[in-house]
């Protein structure tokens, strides 16, 4: 057949620079000139607008990793504990023996930044759907969600949108995540002005699977002839083009004309297909198939399909006319590339093809739930190591597979920017207690129970601690019961303004320091990198400066009792372009989740402090580190001194921790960040309604480098019969630890330096300043 008679193709080498450049411009193809004239080259023949269409969401940094794939291979991935690292949708990280089976832990972190900043309820409500859907295609039961987010300045000149953006952003992660039935259980949130016209918007996403009911995201070993199945959503125009729309500046005068890669949610069909699938999965265990199953995010049918087969060594046969639409007349690259949203996609023998079909179309009806949604053959997996599409008896797509889903690679410039960051000179505040109360009510510090009461955190029964009472979110499915699972999400992008290095660093330290204050190992990293444009120089420096950073502290802060063996990355996602048309980019962001394994979930504890007369622990030197604190941001400075880290004493402090909360040593545990010791200690005591009576004795710093300085750290209440062992413990892993105070039951913080009184102050007025911040921030 000569592809040259059948195919409509566009004139790519005849075409002038100039021609070609206004041609893509005018088919909305993010393409360059010169990739455009790489995919001819490597078509050998001029392409058609389909295939030009195939290369440029492949090609997209979205989902090519062009800029990064080199840099990102500095990460450690490889650990004893790992099942399944950073190579298909999901990672997956060993939990356990239950009754002889081995189980793991499946995660996602994706992001949704550029849809949520241009409409933010369907852009957050997706990012959601497309993180279960990673999660739940390795074969896994789906069970928990985390948010990390990032908002402008909900005071400053851009108020008004950043207010409407945030607000939309909790509905629509509210919204999908409560109709789907599963729980949210974590994430974090900070407002500054370089997120006013980008904000973040990611989302991590729990499973459970046994690791031999693993389903992977390829075709199976002699697979050609299988049938290629799709499931779900009718496909239409909605989200046609994210992949690109993802790879570019946001430009605020294009905003009405992006919104159309913006997919459109559908909660509750998302909840039949999810039901629908784990019914699947009993099938192909109980007949003992391999199969092969893809989340149908970035790309659509071109994507999942070609990868599922290229990732197997086979290639891939479509007709797009087999494709349920819910638009007549629509183009083939289209239906190929569209991201309607709720759809997935199978690779099964043909054999099993009726069950499939009949599980999702008749047994739960997907027809009934959303119009035009069902299961349907559209191909097959072929020895061919083509990728074709078929349009109406045509072909509009003939590629060697491998072309299309192995992208293309850049070799970026990078240069270290200038800054003027300063230390700035403050007077002793007249009134710490004022300072306190301030930096109780700041958006980055005060209670997020304003958003998370949004969230149904607590549906499928799970649930051991729930977001705002410890520093991690813990679950404990009946599944894999006793262990409990633990989750936390960080990154502070006030340092890393500073330093991307240690501000990534900071992130995954603090991190780990998060599932150790509920006594869970830290088992495993994940990482969205959030970045500027990397074809600029500065911009792309500081996007290697912060995997560097992760890479360093996730090696050598290591695992618990597992010698040298890294807390491996086994999952992420790279959001570039995260800056406007005028060059004003965001902070650089390495938000870093971890999960945290306890074998008995019965041990986890919470930060409330428990009861009066117990002994208070400060671990961690107190530096003078203030820069990026939000003591410095009351006075509008950002300072340069940045809290550093010595790996080798965090690790030892992390591990103690681990250890003492896991011996029953610790009553309330509670990291030290955002606001320093004071808000450390004032949660405590707010949350278990205890006063304390602190002294800052033991250091000669200044007060409000004591006080509100950000260095790592924990605060322990210790059971004063039990503070002997404790202290036996911390000295023989050589953790620098103080005792400075005690918990009582008077409700009033009090905290002196020897005979000096710096702050007094009731904690009911505390409480009124910690709740009052995000409903003057969000209303």
């Amino acid at each position: 057949m000569d592809d040259g008679e059948q195919l409509e193709t566009i004139p790519v080498k005849a075409y002038s620079d100039k021609e070609l450049k206004e041609f893509l411009k005018s088919r909305g193809l993010a393409l360059t000139v010169e990739e455009a004239k790489l995919v001819a080259k490597k078509l050998g023949r001029d392409p058609t607008l389909t295939e030009l269409w195939v290369f440029n969401i492949e090609w997209s940094e979205h989902t090519s990793y062009k800029s990064s794939r080199d840099t990102l291979k500095m990460l450690p991935t490889q650990a004893k504990n790992v099942i399944l690292g950073p190579s298909e949708d999901s990672g997956i990280v060993e939990l356990g023996n239950i009754n002889g089976e081995k189980w793991g832990v499946v995660i996602s972190h994706e992001s949704h930044n550029h849809p949520s900043q241009v409409v933010p309820y369907e852009g957050a409500a997706t990012g959601i759907g497309g993180d279960i859907r990673d999660v739940l295609c390795m074969g896994a039961k789906v069970v928990a969600l985390s948010d990390p987010l990032r908002f402008g300045n909900p005071h400053g000149p851009n108020k008004n949108k950043v207010r409407y953006i945030a607000n939309s952003v909790i509905d629509g992660i509210a919204e999908y995540g409560n109709a789907v039935g599963i729980p949210n259980i974590g994430g974090d949130v900070y407002f500054n002005d370089s997120f006013d016209e980008n904000c973040l918007v990611n989302v991590v996403c729990l499973g459970i699977v046994k690791a031999k009911e693993i389903v992977h995201s390829y075709a199976p070993k002699n697979s050609a002839g299988h049938d290629i199945v799709i499931v779900g959503k009718a496909t239409d125009f909605s989200g046609f083009g994210g992949a690109s729309f993802a790879s570019l500046v946001l430009d605020e005068k294009e905003e009405d004309s992006n919104k159309g890669a913006v997919q459109v949610p559908d909660p509750f069909l998302k909840n039949v297909l999810i039901r629908a699938t784990y019914a699947v999965f009993d099938e192909v265990r109980k007949q003992k198939l391999d199969v092969g199953f893809k989340d149908m995010g970035a790309g659509g049918i071109m994507c999942s399909t070609s990868e599922l087969g290229s990732s197997a060594g086979y290639g891939v046969e479509i007709d797009l006319d087999n494709v349920h639409v819910s638009i007549s007349d629509m183009p083939p690259y289209v239906i190929a590339c569209g991201e309607t949203q709720e759809r997935f996609t199978w690779v099964v023998p043909p054999e099993f093809t009726p069950t499939l079909l009949k599980i999702y179309n008749e047994d739960f009806e997907l027809g009934n739930v959303a119009e035009g949604a069902k299961a349907t053959v559209i191909g097959k997996i072929i020895r061919e190591q083509d990728f074709i599409l078929k349009h109406r008896g045509k072909l509009v797509c003939r590629a060697p597979i491998k072309e299309v889903t192995t992208g293309i690679k850049y070799s970026r410039d990078l240069k270290e920017p200038k800054t003027s960051f300063r230390e700035p000179s403050i007077k002793e505040p007249k009134s710490f207690t004022k300072v306190l109360l301030k930096i109780l009510s700041h958006p980055n510090v005060c209670s997020r129970e304003k958003i998370f009461k949004h969230y149904d955190t607590s549906v499928q029964g799970n649930t051991v601690i729930a977001p705002g009472r410890a520093d991690a979110g813990v679950i404990a499915p009946d599944e894999v019961a006793p262990y409990g699972i633990a989750l936390s999400t960080d990154c502070n992008p006030a340092i890393s303004r500073i330093s991307p290095y240690w501000g990534a660093a900071n992130a995954v330290a603090e991190a780990m320091r998060n599932v150790a204050a509920v006594g869970a190992v830290p088992a495993a990293l994940t990482d969205c990198l959030n970045y500027s444009n990397p074809e600029v120089p500065e911009g792309f420096w500081q996007f290697v400066e912060g995997v560097k950073g992760i890479s360093d502290a996730a090696r050598f802060i290591s695992r618990y009792n597992a010698g040298n063996d890294p807390v491996p990355v086994i999952s992420g996602n790279v959001s570039f372009y995260n800056q406007s048309s005028k060059g004003k980019a965001v902070d650089p962001s390495a938000i870093i989740s971890c999960i945290g394994i306890l074998d008995d979930y019965s041990k986890a504890i919470t930060m409330d402090a428990k009861k009066s007369g117990s002994m208070l622990y400060l671990l961690g030197e107190r530096k003078n580190q203030m820069g990026g604190s939000v003591y410095y941001s009351l006075f509008n400075e950002v300072g340069t001194n940045v809290p550093t880290l010595d790996f080798g004493r965090e690790k030892n402090m992390i591990h103690s921790v681990v250890s003492l909360i896991g011996k029953r040593l610790v009553l309330s545990c509670h990291d030290i960040s955002d606001g320093g010791l004071a808000v450390a200690l004032s949660e405590m005591a707010m949350l278990g309604n205890k006063g304390m009576e602190i002294d800052l004795a033991f250091s000669e710093l200044g007060i409000e480098q004591v006080l509100f300085g950000e260095n790592s750290g924990f605060v322990l209440e210790i059971d004063k019969g039990q503070a002997r062992a404790v202290e036996k413990l911390l000295e023989s892993e050589d953790v620098p630890f103080w005792r400075i105070g005690t918990t009582k039951n008077e409700a009033k913080l009090t905290v002196r330096r020897k005979k000096m009184k710096l702050i007094d102050v009731k904690l009911e007025e505390m409480d009124t300043a910690w709740r009052s911040g995000l409903p003057l921030a969000l209303d």
